[in-house]
């Protein structure tokens, strides 16, 4: 039985935000699991401080922005799924925060990339995405800004490495794995490579997942890079891999593997810490 019971999925006034609302709905159906879509950005005051010193007028203005916005988010979200299958919540001010918190109630979830080279105006911060996984410590399935529909996550790839960020990733990655038709291990250099394959696949074994193993060189100059190459090349729908990092003057400064692969993601990658 599917332990995936209960799926968040972060909603912002993009467009992208529609791709994850479908994708979690897709998700949920399949694995009959309850979504629910949370509503957090940064409000216009926090993203732009400076505008209340050309007077106090601009508080309403901003507040208009605020409004327009949620309001484009709860039309987006009416369009683009059944609202008797997923639930709706808003929140505003904190998205790193609130996203992390509710996160800790959930199997799933759902969050969407940015862009390297997006200077538009946008709802939540840059590092939102890798501050939400590292901080919820919840699996994380990350949608690239590029997608237009959501995927059936059938061919998997699977970055193994033994350490608890690819043990959670691994376990969290499970109702997927189960119902993918293709699941295959890759391991970069890591020890014992025989006793590395005994390991996983044995564990996936017992709970149900067949996986074929394969043994890859590291490039040194970017695994990352390699990973999403092989990732294209294997021809999958998802990538599972931890996600490593660690807090440095309350920011998450993340490992350069992880950083690169979300940057450069071009497929779904579950993520956890």
């Amino acid at each position: 039985m599917s332990t995936l019971k209960s799926i968040l999925v972060h909603v912002d006034s993009s467009a992208q935000s529609a791709v994850r609302l479908r994708l979690a709905e897709q998700l949920a159906l399949a694995h009959g699991a309850q979504a629910t879509a949370m509503y957090a950005v940064t409000t216009a005051l926090l993203r732009y401080p400076m505008a209340m010193a050309a007077g106090a007028d601009m508080a309403p203005m901003l507040a208009q922005v605020d409004t327009q916005r949620v309001e484009a988010a709860r039309s987006l979200f009416a369009r683009s799924v059944d609202r008797q299958r997923m639930g709706w919540c808003e929140v505003s001010g904190q998205p790193l925060i609130d996203v992390a918190v509710q996160a800790l109630y959930a199997d799933l979830v759902v969050l969407g990339q940015r862009a390297v080279d997006d200077t538009r105006d946008v709802d939540v911060p840059s590092d939102f995405v890798s501050s939400v996984i590292i901080g919820s410590g919840r699996p994380a399935l990350v949608v690239p800004h590029i997608a237009t529909a959501p995927t059936k996550l059938d061919r998997v790839l699977v970055a193994w490495k033994p350490t608890p960020e690819s043990a959670r990733a691994v376990t969290g990655a499970l109702p997927l794995l189960l119902q993918a038709s293709k699941v295959t291990v890759v391991a970069f250099d890591e020890g014992d490579v025989a006793a590395t394959e005994a390991g996983i696949i044995g564990y996936m074994h017992q709970h149900g997942v067949q996986a074929d193993f394969r043994r890859e060189v590291a490039q040194a100059h970017d695994v990352g890079a390699q990973l999403l190459s092989l990732a294209a090349d294997e021809q999958s729908d998802l990538l599972v891999m931890g996600c490593y990092g660690h807090g440095r003057a309350r920011e998450w400064a993340l490992g350069g593997v992880s950083r690169t692969v979300i940057e450069s993601m071009t497929l779904p990658v579950l993520m956890s810490h």
